[in-house]
């Protein structure tokens, strides 16, 4: 019996000791700060905030013309295959062959005008959105700044509604003018 009491004070003294490590630990973690976590909802700001709204005006104001011209094009490209679709039989052969000559060329120069309409227009939008997320960064550093935040994270799988800024950070970010 007395090695199994041996055994059995010693597992005693090792649950003691742990539970005073841990013990310790949990005091000392109760007697420091706790850290204020925050998260804020990127997609809402890049949808909802007057910046974002503003840039995509703009973007369309830009674009405008140009998306305009597409759609002229596009139009031409269609009447002019529906012309030859009609009378086409009725042609002679050097005009068709000439009439779908003229239909290729222009499609090709619509595809070309339409992959660096979408290209441009795709930088643009990045662009945009990029300055946005900036202002939008620059007002979430002053809020943590201001507020003793400790951590603020932008993507997460999910995000409690106690903890979720966003609603703060595009009042900001409207009263700032961006």
């Amino acid at each position: 019996m007395t090695l199994l009491t041996g055994m059995f004070s010693k597992r005693v003294a090792c649950t003691f000791a742990l539970a005073m490590t841990l013990g310790v630990g949990v005091a000392g973690a109760a007697h420091a700060q706790e850290a204020r976590i925050a998260a804020v909802n990127s997609d809402r700001i890049l949808r909802e905030s007057a910046a974002a709204k503003a840039a995509q005006v703009k973007l369309e104001a830009e674009f405008a013309k140009r998306d305009k011209d597409l759609a002229d094009m596009a139009q031409k490209l269609k009447s002019m295959s529906d012309s030859l679709d009609k009378s086409g039989a009725s042609m002679s052969a050097a005009d068709r062959a000439q009439k779908q000559r003229d239909l290729s060329q222009l499609d090709t120069d619509f595809q070309r005008k339409q992959r660096e309409f979408r290209e441009d227009l795709n930088q643009r939008r990045n662009e945009e959105l990029a300055a946005v997320l900036d202002r939008a960064n620059k007002v979430i550093k002053q809020i943590a700044e201001q507020q003793h935040y400790d951590l603020i994270v932008q993507e997460a799988v999910y995000v409690s509604p106690r903890i979720d800024i966003t609603d703060q950070v595009l009042k900001a970010l409207a009263a700032s003018g961006n």
